[in-house]
């Protein structure tokens, strides 16, 4: 997940240059004679690490223009607190001036996406954040078998 402006615009720039260096590549291998199949098994691992990249770029994009995912029984709060503060444009340097915490503690937190937060910690987090989450509760029937 990228979690900086700066992380966002060295992942832009290794996208360009990931471009270039495939069809680099390509060509090459196209000169050496290898048969089209050679050539895609060949470039298959760095056009996944390629399309990886773009789709966090792409992620961090949304999270920018302020487009978040739902979350379920809590599972992906901690992503959730990254977005916001990713959202507002805030550095983890400001947000840990919010919280009255050094910014390593913020770092080392959205580098394990908060894994094991309290509540009552995430809504300090949210409070310095200026964000409200409301949540809905929905009974789910389940059927006897699942219940045994």
């Amino acid at each position: 997940m990228i979690r900086s402006e700066k992380e966002y615009r060295e992942a832009v720039e290794r996208i360009r240059q990931e471009k270039d260096r495939l069809a680099q590549q390509e060509a090459e291998l196209k000169a050496m004679g290898l048969r089209p199949e050679e050539i895609k098994r060949a470039l298959d691992p760095t056009r996944s690490f390629h399309q990886q990249l773009e789709e966090e770029v792409a992620s961090y994009e949304r999270l920018k223009r302020g487009e978040f995912d739902e979350i379920e029984n809590f599972r992906g709060l901690g992503q959730l607190l990254v977005s916001l503060r990713i959202a507002q444009g805030l550095t983890q340097r400001q947000l840990a001036e919010r919280l009255g915490v050094h910014e390593t503690q913020v770092s080392r937190d959205e580098r394990n996406e908060y894994h094991g937060i309290t509540l009552e910690r995430a809504a300090k987090i949210l409070e310095a954040l200026g964000v409200e989450i409301r949540s809905r509760v929905e009974h789910i029937a389940h059927t006897p078998a699942e219940v045994a």
